[in-house]
């Protein structure tokens, strides 16, 4: 059986309180193995950029657990076990520009975590861990003495995928880092992150809304609607066998690249009103091996019928 690094158990997360409560996630249940990348796909709003912010600590939880390598961590810890977390689990942001100081060299930006938890002996051996580590993501030596501001979008990428890797992690949450990219350079990060994998066996939480881009680099696929994890499968299980009307909508909207199938296709328009919860409560379900389904008892009958 694989080892699971990461478990989300009945994890909710609300902002404010009383009438002004928001609950951006709610019933969270999902499971990462070590060594693979899990993608959390839907669209804007529906809460997977809160669920990667609360395991990084960014955001508080207000019910359910968060196990890393076998132990809770959205609990009170103490500052070394923060300290470990941290440099254990890395994160890659959206926005390049946005998530790199402007006023900081390429030298000082990959190397502040190397500096806060002394991860090195002496100073040569900091700018050797910052070379191989600039090089290994497809930049040269002589980019750190340059700013930010003086590279393209892709090479910032490239800059924190460094600043994530030169702590050494288990676990990368690499959160749409190649939508703000230029579609000829999003195959060239998309690579370079499977090889790091192959080469380190790293896991990864990929977060994405575009369905064609986790397929290609995921081995699982979760689905989030509005807060609520819909649909859990292996990668091709997924797109060949949708069962959510949600999933469905989603992959109908992933565009065809030949131009006559993509204006033959027909988009499903999704439709919340269609489950009824009021008195038939949902839950997770495995419905085939491996594949789980949010569902109330009515809708799981009817699945399973459409699976015979």
């Amino acid at each position: 059986m694989p080892e699971k690094l990461v478990d989300i158990r009945n994890l909710e997360i609300s902002f404010g309180e009383g009438s002004k409560k928001f609950t951006a996630v709610k019933n969270a249940n999902f499971f990462i193995n070590k060594g693979e990348t899990f993608s959390l796909v839907g669209e804007s709003g529906s809460g997977k950029t809160t669920i990667a912010r609360a395991i990084v600590g960014l955001n508080e939880t207000s019910a359910g657990e968060i196990i890393f390598e076998g132990k809770r961590i959205n609990t009170r810890l103490s500052k070394a076990e923060k300290g470990n977390l941290i440099q254990k689990i890395q994160m890659i942001f959206q926005d390049p520009a946005a998530s790199l100081n402007e006023r900081a060299t390429v030298d000082y930006i990959i190397s502040e975590g190397l500096y806060n938890f002394k991860l090195y002996k002496d100073e040569e051996e900091r700018r050797q861990k910052v070379r191989e580590i600039i090089e290994k993501v497809g930049l040269l030596p002589e980019h750190l003495t340059r700013y930010p501001h003086e590279f393209s979008g892709g090479q910032r990428q490239r800059i924190g995928i460094a600043r994530t890797l030169v702590m050494n992690p288990e676990f990368i949450i690499a959160d749409e880092p190649i939508s703000a990219l230029d579609v000829s350079v999003r195959a060239q990060v998309l690579n370079l992150l499977k090889e790091i994998q192959r080469e380190n066996g790293m896991t990864y939480l990929f977060i994405a809304h575009d369905l064609s881009v986790v397929r290609f680099i995921s081995d699982r696929i979760a689905v989030i609607h509005q807060g609520v994890i819909v649909e859990i499968a292996e990668t091709e299980e997924l797109f060949h066998h949708p069962i959510h009307p949600y999933t469905k909508s989603l992959l109908s909207a992933v565009p065809i690249p030949d131009p006559i199938l993509e204006r033959q296709k027909e988009l499903v328009v999704y439709d919340p009103n269609q489950h009824d919860y009021t008195v038939d409560k949902p839950q997770m379900f495995e419905i085939k091996p491996n594949h789980f389904i949010w569902a109330n008892q009515e809708e799981i009958k009817k699945y399973q019928q459409e699976l015979l």
